[in-house]
């Protein structure tokens, strides 16, 4: 018998099918909890409508008396009732909702049930530690980040390969890698940089002096990404890394050269953030939505004014009618060249022919990813960046949240990329800060 806490529904409102074959308990508490969440414009408001409306369905099954069953062949039981007499600390306090889902679970545990307590709120698994129920995390959406898929990796070759490489620009391969895997070929003291094309099982060579809008790789990780972020034929890209990486500048230089550089491919540059720390929303900031929006997307405009910062020859070329990057940025926006939103903006929405940036990605959950993927239409390229180590969401971490899961679930499709990025190239001391602090 599974208690499953609020968090667990807010986190993936369809979690409550994530356990086949087992009695899953929901206490009236988190049924009040939800009830407050429904009407907020955030992501929980919108889990927590998602989740009454199938509740609400389950009740009319017998959830509140006998159970309803689910389609995964398991058992949904609401459980309105609390324990009698005296609660044990430290949920003998019943004011606070987490000690009334706590309760419930002890409650079942002392009348000889077999009880675990899932929760994704750590400090409500410690107390029903405290009281003796076993708990676990709902682990269903995680994988293991230390072991997480780099999307590159080293192999040894005769120098006759190399030799054959430059010459044909290809070679053949047995070796087992995921389509779009990046390899560093090493023949001695020589080196090449390809890419394995799984269906005619070759491996590719890399053009290594790729530019975006006059920004070029400085290592070689930096190029891997670069190239899986200029192929029209990848249509989703992961870019893991700490910060510094480079991650989101060559995201957004790939992004813009796509859209406005010579022989463009997508209409708009489409750049978006989740919004954490301000309570998942931007109403707590004075002013319009777009002003709202400047204080929250600062990181993207610096990335931007350092893009477009120069005025050469190749800017002008592209359109642009000053040499100030602010205006330039100005200009492109107003152009609706590029746009820039909050995720909470984008859901519902049909996005076809744009180059999609979503940063901060390590925020996202991986319902909330596939949620964004899933507004992707025809002719569009999304790319999520994000380093899991600096995650503000309470109730993910490196190992459950979207970026990490989508980089493990879609790794060797022939539509998607990944790399990870782990040399900080922005300053002397942020690699220090990277590395040491």
């Amino acid at each position: 018998m599974l208690v499953l806490d609020t968090s667990v529904l807010v986190h993936n409102p369809n979690a409550l099918y994530s356990f086949p074959d087992q009695t899953v308990v929901i206490p009236i508490a988190v049924i009040e909890e939800l009830d407050r969440f429904k009407g907020l414009t955030d992501k929980k408001g919108v889990h927590a409508r998602k989740v009454l409306r199938e509740l609400d369905g389950l009740v009319q099954k017998g959830a509140l008396k006998s159970g309803a069953r689910l389609r995964n062949n398991g058992t949904l039981k609401i459980e309105v009732s609390m324990p009698s007499g005296s609660l044990p600390y430290p949920i003998s306090s019943t004011d606070h909702a987490d000690h009334r889902i706590v309760a419930v679970a002890w409650a079942l545990r002392h009348q000889g049930q077999s009880v675990v307590f899932v929760s994704k709120d750590f400090s409500a698994r410690i107390k029903a530690e405290s009281l003796g129920i076993p708990t676990q995390d709902y682990q269903k959406d995680t994988v293991d980040y230390s072991e997480l898929y780099r999307g590159w990796r080293e192999m040894s070759v005769p120098p006759t390969a190399l030799e054959r490489l430059y010459r044909d620009g290809a070679i053949d391969t047995k070796a087992r890698l995921f389509d779009n895997e990046m390899v560093r070929l090493q023949a001695g003291g020589n080196s090449a940089l390809v890419k394995y094309d799984r269906p005619h099982k070759q491996l590719v060579r890399l053009v290594t002096d790729l530019d975006a809008m006059g920004i070029r790789a400085l290592n070689m990780e930096q190029q891997f990404a670069m190239a899986l972020l200029l192929n029209d034929d990848i249509k989703l890209v992961t870019l893991v890394g700490q910060a510094g990486t480079g991650k989101t500048l060559i995201a957004l230089a790939c992004g813009l050269q796509r859209v406005v550089g010579r022989n463009p491919r997508y209409e708009k540059l489409l750049v978006a953030r989740p919004v954490v720390p301000l309570g998942n929303d931007i109403g707590y900031l004075p002013g319009s939505k777009d002003q709202k929006l400047n204080f929250w997307m600062q990181p993207i405009f610096d990335n931007l004014r350092f893009i477009l910062h120069k005025d050469d020859k190749d800017t002008k070329d592209r359109g642009f009618r000053t040499s100030k990057a602010a205006d330039k940025i100005d200009y492109l926006i107003d152009s609706e060249l590029i746009e820039i939103e909050a995720i909470t903006y984008i859901r519902g929405r049909s996005i076809p022919n744009q180059y999609i940036v979503i940063d901060e990605a390590q925020n996202l959950t991986p319902h909330e990813v596939k949620t964004i993927v899933s507004r992707v239409g025809k002719g569009t390229k999304i790319v999520l960046t994000g380093d899991p180590e600096q995650i503000d969401s309470p109730y993910l971490d490196a190992n459950s949240n979207g970026l990490t899961y989508t980089a493990e679930r879609l790794k060797g499709h022939p539509l998607t990329g990944h790399m990870m990025l782990s040399k900080s190239e922005r300053s002397e001391i942020a690699s220090l800060a990277a590395d040491m602090l």
